[in-house]
Order: structure tokens, then sequence, then C-alpha cells
């Protein structure tokens, strides 16, 4: 077991060193002057040199590149450029809200995707299976953002039940994480639908009603248990893209995440807060698909096995 976990720890910071680079890169060919963009066009020369200078940016690409890396290496990620803010503060100060609203939203799509999945398997080609597989395809084919203004005209400004955007109590988080959840409990379903036709095939699934179980018990007990595992799989890849941020809805919702701070930092050309963001987004990424892959080998010990051969 420590071998494997040995391994895909390897290979997960191989991925995020490799991310560290490329994202220096990319950021730094991106169209715009952030010191232009800070003091306007009509700032004088000087001012322009002078603030050029106080961010570095007057330096070698290899000279930013070398203290980036230092940086990242001693987590002294700078200052924001737009908010003259350390970086760290402001991830941390955005991070809790991204782990909310993923965590709901995972809970929401969880809640309609097993008991949806589960129904449409044991009622196969029947109108109930024709109905939730027709839910999931609305699910996967609907964009956030056009879910997102639907739901904010019709509960927020309609009926008023929620806030528009932004965070300021629970009711905040309903609208994003439900935008979220139906969006991700659509392809959960379906996933939940084709494992479990599989498994209902099994001799010891005719075993257990043989034997007298209720359906239910065999559907949910027996059955979805041995369905987990690309369940888990799939659960795990779909939390990893919450956690690094929802840029869309967070950007419709105005919700405080990484994802939004993003986007505003790459709005303001603001280089060492989008280098920060995508960093800590990339970790994010990674850390949640090793530990997929942990949970994955303990539950089924083949995995374990085939790290060994």
């Amino acid at each position: 077991m420590l071998r494997y976990i040995g391994i895909r720890f390897s290979g997960a910071l191989f991925s995020i060193v490799g991310v560290a680079c490329l994202v220096f890169l990319l950021i730094h060919l991106i169209p715009g002057d952030p010191v232009e963009i800070m003091l306007g066009e009509s700032a004088k020369a000087a001012d322009k040199i002078a603030l050029t200078q106080k961010l570095g940016l007057d330096k070698s690409m290899s000279e930013q590149f070398v203290a980036y890396v230092k940086g990242v290496v001693t987590l002294d990620l700078g200052k924001s450029f737009y908010k003259n803010k350390p970086i760290v503060d402001l991830i941390l100060e955005r991070y809790p809200a991204t782990i909310i609203l993923a965590l709901v939203s995972l809970v929401i799509a969880l809640l309609i995707a097993l008991p949806l999945g589960a129904i449409a398997a044991t009622r196969k080609n029947t109108l109930a299976d024709h109905g939730a597989m027709t839910f999931s395809l609305l699910g996967v084919s609907i964009p956030n953002f056009w879910m997102g203004q639907i739901m904010i005209i019709i509960f927020a400004l309609g009926l008023g039940w929620f806030p528009v955007s932004g965070y300021s109590g629970f009711s905040s988080i309903v609208l994003p994480a439900i935008t979220l959840g139906t969006a991700l409990s659509a392809i959960l379903a379906r996933m939940v639908r084709s494992t479990l036709l599989e498994v209902l095939n099994e001799d010891y699934i005719r075993t257990a009603r043989a034997k007298g179980l209720s359906e239910s018990k065999v559907i949910y007990v027996h059955a979805l248990r041995n369905a987990l595992l690309p369940i888990i799989t799939l659960v795990g890849l779909q939390l990893g893209t919450l956690l690094a941020g929802a840029v869309i809805t967070e950007k419709v919702f105005s919700w405080p995440g990484i994802g939004l701070l993003a986007v505003e930092a790459i709005q303001k050309r603001d280089y060492p807060l989008v280098q920060a963001c995508v960093l800590v987004i990339s970790i994010t990424y990674v850390g949640v698909n090793v530990f997929t892959d942990i949970v994955y080998a303990v539950i089924d010990p083949r995995i374990r096995r085939g790290s060994r051969d």
C-alpha cells in the first residue's frame, strides 16, 4: 500500500511542477501591461518606470522565473499588483467559500443522482428510465451560466426567496449550489445507472432476492455497494473540479471563491495572483485525484496488487 501511495504522490508532484512552469510561461504571454492598467494610459512615463521597477517587471524573464520558483518553494507568493495585499492572505480569504460551495453542491448531486440512477436501472426501458435519462441529458447539455441566470431570474428576482449574488449567509449558497449540483447529478445518474445494470445481473443479486430480501435492500445495500468503484472515481474527479473553483458559476453569482478571484486577477493582468490561483487550483485538483486513487485502492485490493506487477 505504501508503495502504491508513493507512486501516486510522485506522479502528482511531477504534474504540479509541470503546471507551475507552464503557468508562468503562459501568463507572461498574455497581452496587456499591468502597469498601464494600474496607472491608466494617461500616466507619466516616469511613474510607469518607477512602478515597473517596484513590481520587478523590469527584470528578464529568467530572473522573474527564478524569483517565482523561490517564492513557490518558500510559500511566499508575493503581493498582488492590483490589491496590494499578500497573495497568501487573499487565497485564504477566498478558498473557504469555494470549499463550502463544492461540498454543498456535491451533497445535492448525490442526493439527486443515487436514487435517480437506481430508479432508472431497476426500471429499465420504462417511462421512469426514459424520464431519468432525459433529465440527465438536459443537465449535461444546459450550460451553468444560463442555468445560473435562470435561477436568479426565477428564485431571486421573481420570487425573492434568495439573494441575487454575493455571500451573506446560508441562503446565498442555495442557488449556486443547485446550479452546480444539478449539472453534476446528471453525470453521476448516468454512471449509477450503467454500473447498477451490470451488477444487477450478477449471481449474488439473484441469491439475495431468493433469500427474500426487500428490493430496496438488494439495490441500496448489495448492488450499489458493489457498483461504487467507478462512481467514486467520477465523484473524485468532479469534486476536484468543484474545489478547483467553478469559475463560471462563481462569476455569475459573484461568489467570493477562488474561481472569481482568478477571473478578477486575469482582468487586471495581476500576474502573481493569476499564477498563485492557477497553482492552487492545480494542486487542489491533483490532490483530490490522488486521494481518490488511494480510496479506490483501499476499497479494491486488486488496484494495489496491480501496482506491484
